[in-house]
């Protein structure tokens, strides 16, 4: 997968996660993909705040991200 494709692929999840962050007040962006292997992303809106967003992190973004791109080992939320 190039690195391009792993970048529209991890969008897809994105959007996918998306309604479900948005119906709580957040959303989320993508900031970068490192070495095609390590994602960042910017939690918003009411999920800054959100006393679990790092379990929103780990359970519903990263396994989402993972699912579109197995190739991914790490979801970090930069903030």
């Amino acid at each position: 997968m190039t690195t391009e494709e792993l970048t529209l692929e991890v969008q897809r999840a994105l959007e996918e996660i998306r309604p479900f962050l948005n119906s709580d007040g957040g959303d989320i962006t993508l900031i970068s993909i490192e070495d095609d292997k390590h994602v960042k992303v910017r939690l918003e809106g009411a999920c800054t705040s959100c006393s679990v967003n790092q379990m929103t992190l780990r359970a519903g973004v990263e396994t989402t991200i993972k699912k579109f791109a197995p190739q991914i080992e790490t979801v970090v939320n930069i903030l």
